[in-house]
């Protein structure tokens, strides 16, 4: 809860959270806003609490995204325990990113019911929750990837039980963005004439190519699926990445629909994540993380890092989203400042905790966006 702040909120004024009033959350489906999107924080735990991410924003975030292995030791939960703890001060909703790195199968029944007890613990200490189990199932890179039949089963074991031990907490699907796809040279690329090769070609030419759905072959029922995500980063106009340039107009819109046809290539045959999942299923759409890509090593190079960074806030928080798409209910940024491999360098994604364009970055945040203020899961 913000002391003092309205879901509208221009200007560069920090709010501190007030403490939460604990309550059992039973029903997941209360978080939704009714118009408008959830604003939400992918946070570097290591380095910045979520109460100095609060006072950097000027508001307290609506969402905190933790990550987590699953399965998972006593220890290892210990950290999602203690982010969650920081949820309850904050206020809001957190969402669980479960990473199954041991593959699929490591998630059997006894890991999945305790994860059920377990979410139902953090629900009834005050904290809603929404599990992104297993996301980027489409990409080559995890362990979970390309096995479209497996993957949808093991999800919807794991919605089974979560929906019926943790009412307060919700599923989401999230694939990555198909631009791109199949993802070849992959560790885990499906292999040619297996049946999982097989699910995933889905117009059935023999070949997996872009001319396949990236997204339907993972779907696991809308019985399942309680909100769908999409991660979508600005890397860049053109390969190499990390050059700081100034995203193309339109590009935010043009790859949540599926249309994007830019120097970074064409991905006009990704399908419209927007219109398919959001509409035609009717889920809540989440933006689960999201981003510009700032090298501070080049700075001397390229655009600035205002330069860089605006421009693609302004797209993504521009008045258009909620009147185009209001089946977007989330949107987070990614706050880290972290060492990619794909650019074997330091990026500064963060935004709020930039120095160089916080103040930028708060004062462009619209009114349509919602705080921990206004979340009421009880």
């Amino acid at each position: 809860m913000v002391a003092g702040v309205a879901a509208a909120g221009f200007g560069y004024h920090h709010f501190l959270p007030e403490p939460v009033a604990a309550c059992a959350v039973s029903d997941a489906k209360r978080v939704i806003p009714k118009s408008g999107a959830l604003f939400g924080v992918n946070l570097d735990w290591q380095t910045e609490k979520l109460s100095e991410h609060a006072t950097n924003l000027g508001h307290a975030p609506a969402v905190a995204v933790q990550f987590s292995d699953i399965p998972y030791s006593n220890d290892t939960w210990q950290h999602t325990i203690d982010a969650a703890g920081q949820v309850a001060e904050n206020g809001g909703v957190m969402v669980l990113t479960l990473e199954p790195h041991a593959g699929l199968d490591a998630v059997d029944a006894g890991v999945i019911g305790r994860l059920g007890d377990d979410l139902h613990r953090l629900n009834d200490s005050g904290v809603p929750v929404i599990v992104r189990f297993a996301h980027e199932m489409n990409g080559s890179w995890y362990a979970w990837g390309q096995q479209p039949e497996k993957y949808v089963t093991k999800f919807r074991e794991v919605a089974a039980m979560v929906h019926r031990k943790a009412p307060g907490t919700a599923m989401m699907w999230a694939p990555n963005y198909g631009g791109g796809y199949p993802f070849l040279g992959g560790r885990y690329v499906a292999r040619r004439g297996s049946a999982e090769f097989a699910a995933a070609d889905t117009n059935h030419d023999g070949r997996l190519t872009k001319t396949d759905d990236s997204y339907a072959p993972y779907y696991p029922g809308d019985d399942a699926v309680d909100w769908v995500g999409i991660s979508l980063y600005h890397w860049g106009n053109k390969r190499p990445w990390g050059d700081n340039e100034v995203a193309e107009p339109g590009k935010f819109q043009a790859m949540l629909t599926g249309t994007y046809n830019g120097t970074a290539g064409d991905d006009r045959r990704v399908p419209d994540f927007y219109q398919v999942y959001g509409v035609q299923h009717a889920k809540p759409v989440a933006i689960v993380e999201t981003a510009a890509i700032y090298t501070p090593s080049r700075a001397s190079q390229g655009a600035s890092e205002m330069a860089v960074k605006s421009a693609w806030w302004r797209q993504v928080f521009s008045p258009e989203i909620p009147r185009r798409y209001p089946m977007v209910k989330m949107i987070n940024w990614f706050e880290w400042r972290k060492y990619e491999v794909e650019i074997k360098d330091v990026v500064d994604w963060r935004a709020a905790g930039a120095p160089g364009v916080a103040k930028a970055f708060v004062r462009d945040l619209p009114d349509w966006l919602d705080y921990a203020d206004n979340v009421h899961p009880c």
